[in-house]
């Protein structure tokens, strides 16, 4: 039976568990994305998100709360300071896991994790397929087309 087994233990004690979870953590706000296995990166966004929320609000109570977590001084620092006012409008949902496929020496499901706000290829995609307009049928674009060419040859006749 499972009772009260809310978290994945990782085949850990809890003070490597905790060692390894901050470790992660901190990598992940240095670099905004790192590579590991699923069941890893499930595990890091539990611990993760609640020290990224903490980060919205920058006083002295936050700060030694997150740095009681991670003890690092410099991953503090890049989380109150750059990460928080990226993240500051968002309601929840920092992170981003992205599956990948399985690992060749022991088939484990391997994923990406990353902070939200810092993919710039997806956001740029994003803005890409907005502007795309629909056509509704060839006839339409034809004319829109021709309409186009007749401009120019009119603006310049009245010059």
């Amino acid at each position: 039976m499972r009772h009260n087994k809310k978290f994945n233990h990782l085949s850990r004690k809890k003070g490597h568990r905790d060692a390894m979870l901050a470790n992660m953590t901190i990598s992940l706000i240095m670099h905004k994305r790192i590579f590991t296995t699923l069941a890893k990166a499930k595990a890091l966004r539990v611990y993760a998100e609640p020290l990224i929320n903490r980060a919205k609000n920058d006083d002295t109570a936050s700060r030694r709360v997150v740095f009681s977590y991670l003890q690092n001084k410099q991953a503090v620092s890049i989380l109150f300071n750059e990460i928080s006012q990226k993240i500051a409008d968002r309601p929840g949902g920092y992170t981003r896991i992205l599956k990948l496929g399985n690992r060749l020496g022991d088939n484990a499901k391997t994923c990406f994790i990353e902070l939200v706000d810092y993919n710039e290829a997806l956001l740029a995609e994003k803005k890409e397929t907005a502007k795309k307009a629909t056509r509704r049928s060839r006839r339409s674009g034809k004319k829109a087309a021709a309409e186009k060419t007749e401009q120019p040859a009119e603006t310049a006749a009245e010059e």
